[in-house]
């Protein structure tokens, strides 16, 4: 069974950054697609970004020039890189994981880690 564990997440004043991570154990992330939500207060899950098996990402246009992901495979870890954070970047952000072949393989969830933008 996979878990992932994310971290990283607190207060940051406008215009700063944040790196958060999203760590996998009980299993292998080799195999999985990487992606990378937020959800903020009173809306619905928002899909940010994408890392696949090969390293080819892909963003929201809210977010492109601004937010990037890494993934080390090494590491079982994921990176989200968030850079000019604004104040309605403020949100709980999740990373998920899918298996690239397998349709019916399982997904899995971060818990999620709570970003605040504010001065």
């Amino acid at each position: 069974q996979v878990q992932l564990v994310e971290s990283g997440g607190g207060l940051v004043q406008p215009g700063g950054s944040l790196r958060l991570s999203c760590a996998a154990s009980g299993g292998d992330l080799t195999a999985y697609i990487m992606d990378w939500y937020r959800q903020r207060p009173g809306e619905q899950r928002e899909l940010l970004a994408t890392i696949t098996t090969g390293l080819i990402t892909n963003y929201a246009d809210s977010v492109k020039g601004r937010f990037t992901i890494s993934r080390d495979n090494a590491k079982n870890t994921m990176y989200p890189q968030m850079n000019s954070l604004k104040p309605e970047d403020t949100a709980v952000y999740y990373c998920h994981a899918r298996h690239v072949l397998i349709i019916t393989a399982p997904n899995y969830w971060g818990q999620g880690t709570q970003v605040t933008v504010s001065s």
